[in-house]
């Protein structure tokens, strides 16, 4: 019995070491996977040399530092290919200069074939109180558009004033042949004005410079408002602003008297200058700031060029305050005022100062200056205040 149970439990040792065997053998697979493992640093050596080929290193010199080859020569520098990509830059207040050039060119060729002769003719021929009279007609009729445009301007005073000089000449200037008004008692002198100025006066700039055939140098500021200014009278009155029997002899005269009072001008600016159409562009843009500055009471920009050529009536003359008054094309210069404006205005209302006794060395008691006794000359007349 004893032997029996002994055999008993030799067989289940047995047979437990032979169930815990495959269990030792199941648990060898698993930590297979825990040393099978370590070959996992073979796939990222894989993956870093891609990742360096992206990112180099030091050793390997950047793609974007090679220098580019811009003018022919190998390693040209940046700098280099900025300046030859850099077109030629053009003045932006003349884009049209090559056809205004042209324009200008043809247009010169015909005034020293017709226009310029006729005009000097018509200068040497003609009295000088016949023109005179066809220049204050043909101005006179332009007052209604001065008045206007006083008006858009907010200028009542030169408005009123406007109106006073188209009555006076219109009735006792012999519908304005005379210019009856500019003489005392009236006092009332001429001014220019347009839809022009008016534009200008309200901060529309120039626009681009142009010179066309039968108008000259403009702009295109200046072009809508000298057609504004054509186009006022017709249309407000109609006959015989309308009529070609008017139209075409008041142009033509206008056309004359203008180039013969602009005779000695054309030559300064065309015959002496290096560049004609260029001097003639900045005289013609000079004097139109000049008179938006009037209007706006600043005092005008130095002259230029060609200034002292301009006839005396269309030059810069000062008013009774100081500022100046680019008197209107072909204006006669008011009576008092004809003077350069170079020569600052007379004050006759300032006492005359005496001679300081110090500027005197002496070396005994002062004694009191003699009085001048001679009659001082007689002080140019003082002009009406101007009512702005």
């Amino acid at each position: 019995m004893l032997a029996f149970t002994t055999a008993t439990m030799i067989a289940a040792l047995s047979g437990s070491v032979a169930d815990a065997l495959p269990m030792t053998q199941v648990t060898t697979p698993v930590e297979m996977p825990a040393t099978t493992s370590t070959p996992t640093p073979t796939p990222a050596s894989t993956i870093t040399p891609a990742q360096d080929q992206t990112r180099p290193t030091g050793a390997v010199p950047p793609v974007a530092t090679k220098p580019r080859q811009t003018s022919g020569r190998a390693g040209a520098p940046n700098a280099a290919s900025d300046i030859v990509v850099v077109g030629r830059k053009r003045d932006p207040g003349d884009p049209l200069r090559s056809v205004n050039a042209q324009a200008f060119g043809a247009t010169q060729a015909v005034d020293k074939a017709v226009v310029g002769p006729v005009a000097r003719v018509y200068q040497r021929k003609v009295p000088s109180p016949i023109r005179r009279g066809i220049h204050n007609f043909l101005y006179n009729l332009r007052e209604p558009i001065v008045f206007v445009n006083f008006l858009l301007q907010f200028k009542p005073g030169k408005a009123a004033e406007t109106v006073g000089r188209f009555l006076v000449n219109t009735t006792a200037g012999i519908g304005g042949v005379l210019d009856v008004a500019k003489k005392r008692p009236f006092r009332l002198p001429r001014r220019s004005n347009g839809f022009a100025n008016t534009l200008g006066y309200h901060g529309v700039k120039n626009g681009p410079f142009l010179f066309l055939p039968l108008v000259g140098p403009t702009t295109v500021r200046d072009l809508v408002g000298g057609t504004l200014d054509r186009l006022l009278l017709p249309a407000a009155v109609g006959s015989p602003f309308t009529d070609t029997s008017y139209t075409a002899p008041a142009g033509v005269l206008g056309a004359l008297d203008h180039r013969a009072d602009f005779d000695e001008t054309l030559k300064c600016l065309h015959d002496d200058a290096s560049d004609p159409y260029a001097s003639s562009r900045a005289f013609y843009l000079h004097r139109r700031q000049a008179e938006i500055d009037h209007l706006h009471r600043r005092p005008p920009a130095p002259a230029p060029f060609c200034e002292d050529a301009l006839p005396a009536t269309r030059r810069l003359t000062p008013n009774s305050d100081g500022t100046v008054d680019p008197t209107p094309v072909g204006a006669p210069p008011p009576v008092p005022l004809a003077v350069p404006p170079a020569v600052p205005p007379a004050a006759p209302l300032t006492a005359p100062t005496a001679v300081p006794s110090a500027a005197v060395p002496s070396s005994g008691p002062t004694e009191p200056a003699p009085v001048d006794q001679t009659v001082p000359a007689d002080p140019a007349p003082v002009p009406a205040p101007e009512i702005r």
